[in-house]
């Protein structure tokens, strides 16, 4: 056992690891715990860091902690929030739900961190003039609260940092793709049968529409996770052990320290024993994530061919398709937007259901926090890749086959949509059917029927002038 120390906390004495951060309570956690084999997000270690320090310097400032303990948890914290000791996080996903193991695991980092700058070494707790986990690093603070808050604090980063900047990128290139083949007419499709032309720039006008509006849901989830902050609630929301204006001073010190706008919980109940909020921002990914199943696979669509299919689009070529069929390409980035797509929706159904009464929400405290955020996280990671990944691999590239547009429209029944209002409806869809059981097109059968003079027929097949609104 040379290579471990003993140390003990509130149930007895654990083994732990000499070379550890952490202490027995972690240890004991990862005994309690072996499921998923994976940690708590970094993220959200991270996230522990900034609070931590958010924490003690309010503590400080309210004249509960030292000057001497401040400075030396604070610098701790901050090695923590830049992810300097991440292997001494260790505790597996599915732990207590209230992530009472991962607040602890902090705490008893934190403390030796602090406590070897001071001079005291790993596993001073207990003497004096050391730091200690709780009464220091947790003054004023409950599992029930610093875990739901950093939560809120790993989702607002990963949706500022990563989602919104990737959904800005994609909103901004698909408005140029949509200016820059405005010109070019294509026909449109409803129900998947033929329909009447629409500009290619009007097609993608709608994806960036879908885009821009993304970047409005994100900034959505975004406000409703900084606005609802649960800490300074302590056990129940009734902030027992900690001063007044202890949560008020955190909040201002993460705002200083990430940007944002970071607010204290109007009702500490609330924020602690539902996670509405959470359940609120996943809603808007989720939707963020059916404009990008959309968009995706629209685009697979009308790329399809290039002999057989619609290729109305030339895809970019990023890998070979097949290992069987020679020359084959496929739309791979696609099929890569459409499987996070699924991902991103089953992550919604985690985290509705981790929110719900009687499952994760009972009484005073929601006890599957950990899930929550995991799924949530890898929601914001997944979109915030793949949005850029459409971008660099399937938007750069991308081609308009104009002269396969041009061949669709004149081969389309449905242009004689716009004869309609001149020969009758009833008129127009025989001819229609005429044209389709003839092999003609529209323009050929309405010559050779003398349907209109030439001068007005080619005006009212005007393919352009078919995509705006005429009296």
């Amino acid at each position: 056992m040379s290579n471990f120390r003993t140390e003990r906390d509130t149930m007895g004495e654990m083994q732990v690891p000499a070379d550890a951060l952490y202490g027995a309570s972690t240890a004991r956690a990862i005994e309690n715990f072996p499921v998923a084999l994976e940690p708590v997000p970094a993220a959200v270690i991270k996230a522990f860091g900034y609070l931590k320090a958010a924490c003690a310097r309010a503590n400080h400032e309210l004249g509960k902690l030292s000057e001497k303990h401040a400075k030396a948890i604070v610098a701790a914290c901050e090695e923590v929030a830049a992810g300097k000791h991440q292997v001494h996080f260790p505790v597996d996903i599915y732990q207590t739900g209230s992530g009472t193991s991962t607040n602890t695991n902090a705490n008893e980092v934190i403390a030796n961190l602090a406590n070897e700058q001071l001079g005291f070494g790993v596993g001073a707790k207990g003497k004096e003039g050391a730091v200690h986990p709780n009464d220091h690093v947790n003054m004023g603070q409950s599992s029930n609260d610093t875990f739901p808050a950093a939560m809120h604090i790993a989702a607002s980063v990963a949706i500022s940092r990563d989602l919104i900047p990737a959904l800005e990128r994609l909103h901004a290139d698909l408005a140029a793709k949509a200016k820059q083949w405005d010109k070019v007419v294509k026909i449109g499709r409803t129900h998947l049968m033929d329909a009447t032309p629409i500009r290619v720039g009007q097609v993608f006008s709608g994806y960036a529409a879908q885009a821009q509006y993304a970047v409005v849901r994100a900034g959505r989830a975004l406000r409703r996770l900084e606005e609802n902050m649960p800490i300074g609630g302590t056990a129940v929301g009734t902030g027992i052990n900690t001063h007044p204006q202890f949560a008020s001073k955190v909040c201002a010190g993460l705002t200083k320290a990430l940007g944002g706008n970071f607010q204290e919980a109007a009702n500490h109940p609330e924020a602690q024993a539902a996670k509405d909020s959470f359940v609120e921002a996943h809603g808007e990914l989720k939707t963020i994530a059916v404009s990008i199943s959309k968009i995706a696979n629209d685009i697979r669509l009308l790329g399809s061919g290039p002999r057989c299919g619609i290729f109305e689009l030339s895809l970019p070529a990023t890998q070979p398709g097949s290992s069987i069929m020679p020359g084959k390409v496929n739309p791979v980035i696609a099929e890569s937007a459409v499987q996070v797509v699924c991902r991103v929706l089953g992550n919604d159904t985690v985290v509705t259901t981790a929110a719900l009464g009687g499952i994760g929400s009972l009484f005073e405290l929601n006890v599957a926090m950990p899930v929550m955020i995991d799924a949530f996280l890898e929601s914001v990671k997944l979109l915030a890749n793949v949005t850029n990944v459409i971008v660099n691999k399937l938007l750069t590239g991308l081609v308009v086959n104009e002269e396969r547009c041009r061949e669709l429209i004149d081969q389309s029944l449905m242009m004689v949509t716009s004869l309609a209002p001149k020969i009758g409806y009833e008129k127009a869809a025989a001819f229609a059917k005429e044209a389709f059981e003839s092999g003609k097109t529209i323009r050929e059968l309405c010559r050779e029927r003398k349907v209109l003079p030439e001068a007005e027929l080619d005006d009212a097949l005007d393919p352009w002038k078919m995509t705006e609104p005429r009296a």
